[in-house]
């Protein structure tokens, strides 16, 4: 269904892989990204990066329950950062690391940029995961039309 992927003679990754292939026939959710907001729409955590890669992971989660995959399913994910020092962004993948969410490990970039969507906005991660087949059917409560 889902194999991580490694490349020796390339430098070793931390905590991620180099590629995730899927199998042709596999049902794969691609999630919008997740968002440091609330569900009234609040920002959390305004001028602190890790604060709000904690509520993008939480919200992730979230949209991953809501398709019936899970963090062990994810093949891929940016994770978006507006900062342009290195710093800030390993801080960030700490989060993202300690969150579990690389333990495949899946595949990832992670990359400084200038601004995201909303206001105070300082983190956003999009993803691809693999929904295994106890998963939930079209249908389900979340889906809309």
């Amino acid at each position: 269904m889902l194999k991580r992927v490694t490349v020796p003679s390339l430098f070793a990754p931390p905590a991620y892989s180099h590629a995730s292939v899927v199998e042709a026939g596999t049902r794969l959710a691609l999630l919008a990204g997740s968002v440091p907001l609330t569900a009234d729409g609040e920002l959390v955590g305004p001028g602190d990066p890790v604060r709000q890669a904690e509520q993008v992971i939480a919200n992730l989660r979230e949209q991953l329950r809501a398709v019936g995959s899970d963090f062990e399913h994810v093949a891929y994910t940016d994770v978006y950062v507006v900062s342009a020092d290195p710093a800030v962004l390993s801080e960030v993948w700490n989060v993202v690391e300690a969150s579990r969410l690389s333990v495949g490990p899946h595949s990832s970039t992670l990359l400084g940029v200038a601004c995201l969507g909303y206001p105070g906005q300082l983190v956003e991660i999009t993803a691809t995961a693999v929904v295994p087949d106890s998963g939930r059917s079209p249908g389900h409560d979340g889906e809309r039309a």
